[in-house]
């Protein structure tokens, strides 16, 4: 367990210097920071809150010298507090570290510092400069001994340093937020898509309809609106989509694995096409085996043309057979192919990535799936799928009622107006502020006329010879809040009413299908009916075989899919070449700082000039509600550069030294 002999975190001073180890009462909540990987201690720790010394005879000096060296390394250079600040104090930590007395004595070359570290606080620009002296600020004010006596203390060798943001760490993919905004200020759209491309290769899709957990962390909120990541990231996709045809190409792969060494990815949605498309860029042969007749998964078949035009994803999901990779459609898990059927053709590892396509039942009474007008959610965003992409024939009309607060069931609501339903009801057991789905899907169908009922929840489903005719709803209540802080819901007996319906369409949740493994695949699931998997390599239990995605998490987000993807892709590689798992450095660090983040409240906010974000452009409601054209537009180049200028650029710089060397990774 961790003992914490001095340091300053979140202005707490721990002071244990001249205890003995065993008279240090141990933190629990600090246990990640007692080894950085196994049988490796970490002997100090600076972040943008403060400092930690766990080793008694470690050098705080080493530690900020290296810390500062980062700080100076990644300013941006366009404010002057920052970009000649860091150098200083970096180059007069060096001189201290060194007995080279060029600045003058011990105790004016720490005045000098301190001087320094307030005036880039109070000065600069922008995040990095206005936190990274913190921790030092805090170690002269209560700790200047040990840097005077430096000379008796051990020297830091074994270090690493890591630099992140609020909106880096929310995001699933890790995607460097700040760099690609820096890259559209700086009128470098091409550049921006790469950054993004070094994580997946859906940017345009993403830029679409991804949910925005960044956007969630943007400390840009704590002054007037987030940053509109998003939109951001849907301008340079859309501005560079000329660069897919020219990018990706078989000349791309530098190195190439040899043909015997292939491997399969089972499911073309978002977590197999990023997988493949990570282990195409690696050199590998991959495979791609798709239950239905075109990629894209639940992104192409279940999120409607009018949020994700189907060309969009197409020429995303091209992008694997531009770089030498083969699709397999029509190819089902369970039927037409299997786990050992798939090791026997000769693949040498298989990646799961198999969708939620079945829809869960609401188990009230009067359900039963074959009413005509009963339709799951999924089947039904299929069915439109079908008719609108397709031309198959869907008639839809009367009164549709939708279950589920999702995005699934806005989907679904969305939808139905467009089918030439009457009326849409959408029916949800929570309030408003509960609802999982989009704020902005949520804003988009009460424009377009789609009825809420909140705090109503359906007890029965009538019918009349074999036909849905409406559903029996209950009014809800909140209870007391839970032990996480939620609010329950309870029935309101005697508030029974009905609502009439000629389709009743329950969007509540999705499942894997049942079918698809079989105890002979040697592949185990979980309690609720998921590929179980180790969650740090996605690792099944049987060798070679690797899931992630929905099939994984549940019905989850397309970044959390992609983010699987490229997580799966690294560890089949590591599986291939190495028998094993690599550490990996940067991901242990993450663990690190998101874990004493959350105790913490960690990021802290900039007052800075109301610069309200860019609006974007929408089909009128009226219009489109009758359409499956794109709704959104995309924003102007004068927009995007005006978007990108609200970025705070909140980086936040980490380092630690350990006791041992660290093992090469990668992030």
């Amino acid at each position: 367990m961790a003992r914490v002999m001095y340091g300053v975190w979140g202005g707490t001073v721990t002071d244990n210097r001249g205890k003995n180890l065993f008279e240090i009462e141990e933190n629990p909540e600090i246990a990640e920071f007692d080894e950085f990987n196994h049988g490796n201690p970490i002997t100090t720790f600076v972040g943008d809150r403060g400092f930690f010394v766990f080793e008694p005879n470690a050098s705080l000096l080493d530690a900020f010298w290296l810390y500062m060296d980062k700080a100076a390394e990644e300013s941006c250079g366009k404010c002057t507090p920052c970009r000649m600040g860091t150098e200083l104090i970096r180059d007069r930590l060096a001189a201290l570290r060194d007995e080279d007395d060029q600045y003058g004595s011990i105790g004016d070359v720490l005045d000098e510092i301190e001087m320094l570290a307030r005036h880039v606080h109070e000065t600069s620009l922008c995040g990095l400069g206005q936190t990274c002296t913190n921790a030092l600020i805090s170690a002269l004010a209560h700790f200047r001994d040990q840097f005077e006596q430096n000379k008796y203390l051990l020297p830091a060798k074994h270090t690493m340093t890591y630099v992140t943001s609020p909106c880096i760490e929310a995001c699933p993919a890790k995607i460097n937020v700040p760099r690609y905004i820096d890259y559209i200020k700086d009128g470098k759209p091409s550049h921006s898509l790469g950054v993004i491309l070094q994580k997946y290769p859906m940017a345009a899709t993403c830029g679409r309809v991804c949910v925005r957990f960044c956007e969630m962390a943007c400390q840009r909120s704590m002054v007037d609106e987030p940053v509109g990541i998003k939109v951001l990231k849907r301008y340079v996709a859309d501005h560079e989509e000329g660069l897919h045809s020219e990018l990706f190409s078989k000349d791309l792969i530098s190195k190439r694995h040899p043909d015997d060494l292939k491997i399969a990815v089972v499911g073309a949605g978002p977590a197999g096409i990023s997988c493949a498309y990570h282990l195409l860029l690696k050199g590998y042969s991959v495979d791609v085996f798709e239950s239905a007749s075109e990629a894209g998964g639940m992104a192409s078949c279940g999120i409607p043309s009018y949020r994700l035009p189907k060309d969009v994803l197409k020429s995303e999901t091209d992008i694997i057979e531009r770089l030498g990779g083969r699709f397999f459609f029509n190819k089902r898990l369970g039927k037409d192919i299997d786990v050992d059927g798939l090791f026997k053709q000769g693949y040498k590892s298989v990646f799961l990535a198999l969708g939620c396509a079945e829809g869960r039942l609401m188990n009230v009474e009067g359900e039963d799936a074959s009413l005509e007008g009963y339709e799951p959610g999924i089947d039904f965003l299929l069915r439109v799928h079908g008719h609108v992409e397709k031309g198959n024939p869907m008639e839809l009309s009367g009164d549709v009622v939708v279950v589920g607060g999702g995005n699934v069931a806005m989907d679904c609501a969305r939808s139905a107006l467009r089918m030439g339903a009457d009326s849409v009801h959408l029916v949800y057991r929570r309030t408003k502020e509960d609802m999982p789905a989009d704020h902005e899907e949520i804003e988009a169908a009460e424009k377009e006329g789609v009825e809420f009922h909140f705090l109503t929840n359906p007890t029965k489903i009538l019918s009349e010879d074999g036909k849905v005719t409406g559903v029996e709803l209950v009014e809800m209540r909140q209870t007391e809040p839970d032990g996480r802080g939620r609010k329950g819901v309870e029935p309101c007996p005697g508030s029974e009413r009905f609502l009439a319906a000629t389709t009743v369409v329950p969007a509540i949740g999705q499942r894997v299908a049942e079918d698809c493994l079989t105890p002979q695949d040697g592949v185990s699931l979980d309690q609720w009916g998921r590929v179980d998997a180790d969650d740090s390599n996605l690792a099944t239990s049987r060798p070679g075989v690797f899931a992630g995605g929905d099939c994984r998490l549940g019905p989850s987000t397309l970044i959390h899919a992609m983010a699987h993807g490229l997580k799966a892709s690294r560890s089949i590689d590591d599986y291939l070449q190495l028998g094993r798992t690599r550490f990996f450095p940067r991901s242990r660090m993450r663990k690190i700082i998101n874990k004493y983040k959350t105790m913490n409240d960690e990021w802290l906010g900039t007052p800075v000039k109301h610069l309200y974000r860019v609006p974007i452009q929408e089909m009128d409601p009226e219009t489109r509600k009758d359409l499956f054209h794109e709704v959104e537009q995309t924003i102007t180049p004068e927009e995007a550069y005006h978007e990108a200028g609200r970025c705070l650029r909140c980086y936040r710089l980490y380092a630690l030294v350990t006791e041992y060397p660290i093992p090469e990774g990668c992030a």
